[in-house]
């Protein structure tokens, strides 16, 4: 089947699928279980046309000025949607809406911090002491607003209006115990906003563009329904439009060191942003996800399919 066909028919069953009120919470119905945590009893999702949504990372990569943080873990973002069209995610229940698991830093803590010369010596011994035990650094991806999805854009990025798929307003926290546990790069006010598509970026000059892909196309068989749920098999989502701000609130109070909080600050966070080069502008900084995305109506993870 052609992907236009099976856009096509999964607008029409997401359209189709009939909603009979939930009395009291209960699991998916069989077969549908990847979708438990979607909000398929909350009012946002009672309405005919609203979807499902597991989405999964695999591998990839995000660059952050002089940065490359490798996926290596898992990413999964789950909730529920209006339908295919333009529509906010929904929070999943029960479990994040975009669980992220913390990576490591390539490098650890010298990978992303250049002790200035003007340190005062007890931030430079605290430094190289936390180096000598604990080098790892972590980072995490934190949403800040509410996730915006297009998947009629992911599946055909070429249909001719905004190709976002996926709009993700973070905030990454680092964390090592010379960081502290507030050291952030971006915030709620001021977020990295990572604007994911399956077709081709259209960065600033000098940088070249760099294409995603939709993937393959597949439904699920549940029961004797053989077009049960939507499955997208290695779909690869890409941004390199995006900005980065700086590095704030980063050092490690608890350490005890004789050096004002604001000025701990920034010191450590000054050191941050020179090594990892932020803030860094739009096109200095790079997403690829590559992973697999399942779409199937919530009236059918509710009830089960009419057609099993």
């Amino acid at each position: 089947m052609s992907k236009a066909l099976l856009y096509t028919a999964l607008a029409t069953a997401l359209a189709g699928a009939a909603v009979t009120p939930a009395a009291t919470a209960a699991p998916p119905a069989p077969g549908f279980e990847k979708f438990q945590f979607c909000p398929y009893e909350t009012p946002p999702l009672q309405e005919e046309g609203t979807a499902c949504v597991h989405s999964v990372t695999s591998s990839g990569s995000f660059t952050i000025g002089t940065t490359t943080l490798p996926i290596d873990k898992a990413i999964v973002l789950q909730g529920g949607i209006t339908g295919i069209q333009p529509s906010p995610l929904f929070d999943a229940v029960g479990a994040p809406t975009l669980n992220s698991p913390p990576g490591k830093v390539p490098g650890g803590l010298l990978g992303i911090v250049n002790p200035a010369p003007n340190w005062p010596l007890p931030l430079w011994q605290a430094f190289w002491s936390v180096v000598n035990s604990v080098n790892d650094v972590t980072a995490t991806m934190e949403p800040v607003q509410t996730i915006q999805t297009d998947f009629g854009a992911a599946l055909n990025p070429n249909w001719g209006g905004d190709p976002t798929a996926v709009r993700l307003a973070l905030r990454v926290r680092l964390q090592n115990p010379f960081l502290g546990n507030s050291c952030y790069i971006g915030s709620a006010q001021n977020p990295v906003v990572v604007k994911l598509q399956t077709g081709t970026t259209a960065p600033p000059a000098p940088t070249a563009p760099i294409s995603g892909s939709p993937g393959s196309l597949d439904f699920i068989q549940v029961g004797n329904d053989p077009y049960a749920y939507l499955q997208n098999t290695g779909n690869i989502l890409v941004d390199n439009t995006f900005a980065v701000p700086a590095a704030k609130g980063c050092g490690n109070i608890a350490l005890g060191l004789p050096i004002l909080t604001q000025l701990l600050d920034s010191l450590v966070s000054g050191a941050v942003n020179l090594k990892v080069g932020l803030p860094s502008a739009a096109g200095k900084n790079q997403a690829i996800l590559q992973g697999d995305t399942g779409i199937a109506a919530a009236a059918y993870v509710r009830d089960g399919s009419p057609y099993q």
